[in-house]
């Protein structure tokens, strides 16, 4: 695939970047180097490579999920929260209709 002068002209209008003419001409041979680089990516076969998120590997660092860690806040106390809402239906909070 080659970038013609047009193309770098309708992608700078697009980007909403303001270039001059000269700028135009210095930018194709940039981009035509950049779409050959990745054409050269293309050729490289990773069949053998598995799909990877990171290059090093992360670890999880936040606690474990555990119910009931914590007795003031671990859940099992629905009654005792329900009971400074203004309005409590079926084990939730009653909220007033916002859709017409």
């Amino acid at each position: 695939m080659s970038v013609t002068r047009e193309t770098v002209a309708k992608i700078a209008s697009l980007a909403r970047i303001r270039m001059d003419e000269p700028a135009l001409d210095r930018m194709v041979p940039e981009l035509n180097a950049i779409l050959d680089w990745v054409e050269q990516l293309g050729e490289v076969d990773t069949s053998g490579v598995e799909p990877m998120t990171a290059v090093i590997p992360n670890h999880q660092r936040l606690r474990d999920d555990v119910i009931d860690a914590d007795p003031l806040t671990g859940g099992g106390i629905r009654e005792a929260v329900l009971a400074n809402a203004p309005a409590a239906e079926h084990g939730f909070f009653g909220v007033p209709k916002v859709i017409e």
